[in-house]
């Protein structure tokens, strides 16, 4: 009976860096051929990286694929199906193509493309109609790109036309509790086929989305024979012998905070890593956000890459300032308190001339607070100016769903860490991360939150408690609930219409928010398409 040994190539592919991609395809596969495999697998569309975007829009974009495709398959030491976008009689196509004897052999053509969340497929590819099966030794294989398999009638299809073991590239971008729902949808074609399948998926992080790998390989009667681990690239063997995939590699699940952690991390890496930048800014503030951002960044590009500025207004507690210096001193990174009372007293100088007509001032309103936090910005963008670091922001979802953020202050910079962690989540990350080492103060975890733009301001004075906030966040945002459904829940009515007023609001200062990376099922970015002028009333009755 036949024996066959296919390499996983979980890779991390950078997009438009055909040549580097193609690299890094040689490199797997030599590592595979001492390995013994016989095949290599790499993930969908792993020539060009994912997702391409608008570059798929280029003709010479795919010039620069093909001319890569045919010169990979003549360096490759064993076959291969790699990803590529394909040109074809005048229709583009997201395609893999088996590289065997240095040629390309045969091209398959993605059936189903996904055009929902944060893919657009249908924008760029036409939909290939055939089945694509072919021999290696004495053993059938079909193929299957990504959503190939999350409907049924594809992978069938490839049976009836002779595969009795399914290859699956893929390109499946990370959220919360992803990985379960990828294999159930995978044992679903299993069942329907009684065929076993490998499941290739991509690993880094690419503007906002992170992609986590997790490769699989399930057998004919759906159990797991193979688990790489998630976040990391890797190259690892599936063994089918004797009509049966073997046990293999089997990697310890995570934690779901873990996860989001390690997500966290790894697009944060790649985001400063593939764009060139020499390091980051964080302005930290003694709060859990920006601590817990600094915590991310430190483990994502080290201590040395990393630089913290702290700028106290007279409204800062000394609590907030000894915090700070704490988790300085713990993770070691390079660190500058700025106070800014002095450029606070003398924009309200230059600004009196201008508000005098407006009659007499308030003691204390949100021009106010929002000058510091906009001092602030301007001080972090200055020192990146001048250092070529990138600022992260350190604002989280439940405060960029209802706006409680400054345009041009806390909301500048370039990366957005945890724009997509609602804020009881941050806590959840927190505490997770001090498991690791001990690293975030007990106090920033413990005190209530604040801005600190006004004497004893503490969050709740605008906002509902953070539990209440997110439920109707989550349930509104995330899961398209209407008013009356969330009401209907038991969540005061009185709290659902200021927070779904505040939300829709405040889309304007969301689309001037930096991007930041995608942990949930919906994020503030490209799967949440709403307008700015809206009147739409929404259901309440």
């Amino acid at each position: 009976m036949a024996c066959l040994k296919i390499a996983l190539a979980q890779i991390n592919c950078t997009v438009g860096d055909v040549a580097g991609n193609a690299a890094k395809i040689l490199a797997a596969a030599e590592q595979a051929r001492q390995l013994g495999a016989d095949l290599l697998l790499t993930p969908e569309l792993a020539l060009a990286g994912y997702p391409p975007e608008d570059l798929l829009l280029r003709p010479d974009f795919y010039r620069a694929c093909d001319l890569e495709i045919s010169a990979l398959a003549a360096r490759l030491s064993l076959p291969a199906v790699v990803g590529h976008p394909a040109s074809y009689q005048g229709a583009r196509y997201n395609a893999a193509s088996l590289l065997r004897d240095g040629r390309v052999e045969t091209t398959y053509f993605k059936q189903r493309l996904p055009n929902s969340e944060v893919f657009d497929e249908e924008r760029y590819f036409a939909t290939g109609d055939a089945p694509c099966v072919f021999e290696l030794g004495d053993v059938c294989i079909g193929l299957a790109i990504c959503e190939d398999i999350w409907l049924p009638g594809t992978v069938e299809a490839t049976r009836a036309a002779g595969a009795e073991l399914l290859l699956t590239l893929n390109a499946s971008p990370f959220h919360m509790n992803k990985q379960a729902t990828r294999q159930a949808v995978l044992r679903e074609r299993i069942a329907g086929t009684g065929m076993p399948a490998l499941y290739c998926n991509l690993v880094g992080g690419q503007d906002e989305l992170v992609f986590d790998g997790g490769s699989f390989a399930l057998d004919a009667a759906g159990r797991l024979a193979c688990q790489l681990a998630a976040f990391e690239e890797a190259v690892a063997l599936v063994e089918y012998r004797d009509g049966a995939l073997q046990p293999g590699t089997q990697s310890s699940p995570q934690s779901v905070e873990a996860e989001v952690y390690a997500a966290l991390t790894l697009g944060v890496r790649d985001y400063l890593g593939k764009n060139g930048f020499p390091g980051v800014i964080i302005g930290l503030s003694g709060g859990i956000d920006s601590a817990l951002t600094l915590a991310i960044a430190v483990d994502a590009l080290g201590a040395d890459k990393v630089r913290a500025v702290m700028m106290p207004s007279p409204w800062t507690a000394q609590m907030s300032l000894d915090d700070s210096r704490e988790m300085i001193r713990r993770l070691g990174v390079q660190y500058d308190e700025i106070p800014i009372a002095d450029a606070m007293a003398q924009f309200a100088v230059l600004l009196a001339p201008t508000f005098a007509p407006l009659g007499e001032k308030p003691a204390w309103d949100t021009t106010d607070e929002n000058l510091q936090a906009r001092i602030r910005g301007l001080l972090l963008m200055a020192i990146s100016n001048r250092t070529g670091r990138l600022v992260l922001t350190t604002g989280n979802k439940s405060e960029m769903a209802v706006g409680y953020a400054t345009l041009y202050g806390d909301m500048a910079g370039g990366f957005a860490v945890i724009k997509d962690v609602f804020k009881t989540f941050v806590y959840r990350l927190a505490h997770y991360r001090n498991t690791v080492s001990d690293v975030i103060p007990a106090n920033i975890i413990e005190r209530p939150p604040s801005a600190e733009l006004k004497p004893g301001q503490t969050d709740q004075d605008s906002l509902p408690p953070y539990e209440v906030l997110d439920a109707i966040i989550e349930a509104y945002m995330e899961r398209d609930r209407s008013p009356r459904e969330i009401i209907a829940t038991g969540l005061a009515e009185a709290d659902v219409r200021r927070v779904v007023n505040l939300l829709k609001r405040n889309e304007y200062k969301r689309r001037q928010a930096p991007p930041g990376i995608r942990v949930t099922q919906r994020a503030f970015g490209k799967d949440w398409r709403y307008p700015i002028t809206s009147r739409y009333p929404d259901e309440w009755n």
